[in-house]
């Protein structure tokens, strides 16, 4: 019965994963390797330590936030990012239990001191992979052309950080 219960598990988790993957992917040809400009809504708030590969990111010209794309991201947020990182955030969402490796948890005061906003940013429209992250992490190729939305989507990411 217990070995039952881990093949349900992990077929659930696997019918997600493709799902949320679709989900990314179907509403865009382009690749999703696509380059693009990082477009940072704000300058990072980052502690002064980041990765090296960081460092040299030039800050890319502020972005204006509309309250349609505020609610878009909310939207995106909710049907999308949630399943995994949770509804607040703290990689918990009902997907993340046979995920390996486990979602970032947004809550977390040292990740969100050591990734940029660009990081961020590329991470939601190209996936995880493209900034060294999980593949798991899907790629979302139609929010490219919606940098407002995008910034919102940061912004969200990083209004769930904890301060001990």
């Amino acid at each position: 019965m217990k070995h039952l219960r881990t093949i349900l598990s992990g077929v659930f988790v696997a019918s997600l994963l493709v799902l949320l993957v679709g989900c990314g992917s179907k509403q865009s040809n382009a690749p999703a390797a696509a380059s693009k400009p990082d477009t940072a809504g704000q300058p990072s708030q980052s502690a002064p330590s980041k990765p090296a590969a960081e460092k040299s990111e030039s800050p890319a010209a502020p972005v204006t936030i509309t309250a349609a794309d505020r609610t878009e991201a909310a939207n995106i947020f909710k049907t999308r990012c949630s399943v995994c990182h949770g509804m607040n955030g703290e990689g918990d969402g009902p997907a993340a239990a046979g995920l390996n490796p486990k979602p970032q948890n947004y809550t977390s005061e040292a990740w969100q001191k050591s990734v940029t906003d660009a990081t961020i940013e590329k991470a939601i429209v190209q996936g995880g992979a493209s900034v060294g992250r999980s593949a798991l992490m899907a790629p979302n190729p139609d929010l490219k052309d919606k940098p407002g939305v995008v910034a919102a989507l940061k912004d969200k990411i990083r209004s769930f950080q904890k301060n001990s």
